[in-house]
């Protein structure tokens, strides 16, 4: 059952019946929705409940503590009709929204052109009606990084101190050792920065980001190459990185540290996810595969690296199929081995298996 609290104590409707509200003068009357509002907030703060009032905007806020600042005695009726009346509107909601175009925006990502998106944030910012800090916690470093790089030390002070700390200290990780101690210092003298500076910063750093153009490609040059790279055969991939050696030696390097082949399984590879990538390979692939590599200075270690990190039994097997296999066509090898290096692929992408890098 929905249950956004914050939104309904916004909006309790007024009462169906007169109900008492008991005070110093003895004054009986309905209460108003603002009073029911106090009412509901004060009894469940009393009961240790965490209220997420921090959710409805300021002027809100700012009423409702006034509201139960003024109040004195509530009798157990008004009390009573007041609750039953909350909970019964809490029964009725049958689907809440975000609240919000910063939180509409979250909810239909995905959904929705990144140009209309970008429109949409622009319009929010401009009518101040939104939290830019919300928007900005929630983008991945990457996308920060060079907003931190380019703004002033003061600036990416802020910024680091508004982010949430893992974030924070990602980011503070990515800068020249330099920066980064300037940057580090500077957060010491944010202390008195006041709340309204803060905000004006958030929205100039989300401005920057939506001034940025939309990219029509989610990975870059270098990994869209090397995925390329990695499932075309060996003679063509030499044959490009060679190529791209005469053209861009930086960027070829960048190219062969993406590329990811039969040949590095075992530097990138733990040992434990080796049966269940043998799990999601056709045995008769792994067979072609493995008979191939074995007689291939660079790609025998591959073969030892599986069959020493799956069951005795399986790697026997696996052994004597390959007895049987015989010479393999060096068409059927690349394929067999490629079918492989693609399963690994889907594995690290849906989260099932990690990785390695270089840097790792």
């Amino acid at each position: 059952m929905p249950n956004d609290t914050s939104s309904h104590l916004a909006r309790i409707a007024p009462a169906q019946r007169a109900i008492s509200l008991g005070g110093s003068t003895g004054e009986r009357r309905p209460p108003t929705p603002r009073e029911k509002a106090a009412i509901i907030v004060r009894l469940m703060l009393a009961e240790g409940t965490t209220v997420p009032l921090a959710a409805l905007p300021e002027h809100m806020q700012a009423a409702l503590t006034e509201q139960i600042g003024q109040m004195r005695l509530v009798d157990r009726a008004t009390l009573s009709a007041v609750v039953e009346e909350f909970l019964s509107e809490l029964e009725e909601v049958g689907l809440s929204f975000p609240g919000g175009i910063d939180a509409a925006l979250t909810m239909m990502d995905g959904h929705i052109s990144p140009t209309a998106a970008s429109r949409l944030r622009r319009l929010a910012g401009a009518s101040g009606k939104s939290d830019p800090w919300d928007r900005l916690t929630s983008l991945p470093a990457e996308r920060l990084l060079p907003v931190l790089e380019a703004e002033s030390v003061e600036v990416a002070a802020v910024m680091l101190s508004k982010l949430p700390v893992p974030k924070a200290a990602e980011l503070l990780g990515k800068l020249p050792g330099e920066r980064a101690r300037r940057v580090a210092y500077a957060v010491s003298m944010t202390g008195a920065v006041d709340p309204e500076t803060v905000r004006r910063i958030g929205f100039s750093l989300a401005g920057q980001l939506d001034a940025q153009p939309a990219r029509a490609f989610d990975a870059g040059p270098v990994e869209r190459v090397g995925a390329i790279l990695n499932i075309s055969t060996a003679a063509t991939r030499e044959d490009v990185l060679q190529g791209l050696d005469a053209e861009d030696a930086d960027f070829a390097e960048q190219v062969r540290k993406a590329i990811f082949t039969f040949t590095h399984i075992p530097a990138r590879i733990m040992p434990r996810d080796i049966p269940k990538i043998v799990r999601m390979v056709d045995m008769a692939v792994l067979v072609t595969a493995f008979a191939a590599a074995q007689t291939q200075p660079k790609q025998a270690p591959v073969v030892e690296f599986f069959l020493a990190n799956m069951s005795q039994r399986m790697a026997q097997s696996i052994r004597d199929d390959m007895a049987a296999r015989g010479k393999v066509k060096d068409k059927d090898a690349e394929e067999a081995m490629n079918a492989i290096v693609t399963t690994i692929r889907q594995l690290e992408g849906a989260g099932e298996i990690v990785m390695t890098r270089d840097e790792d």
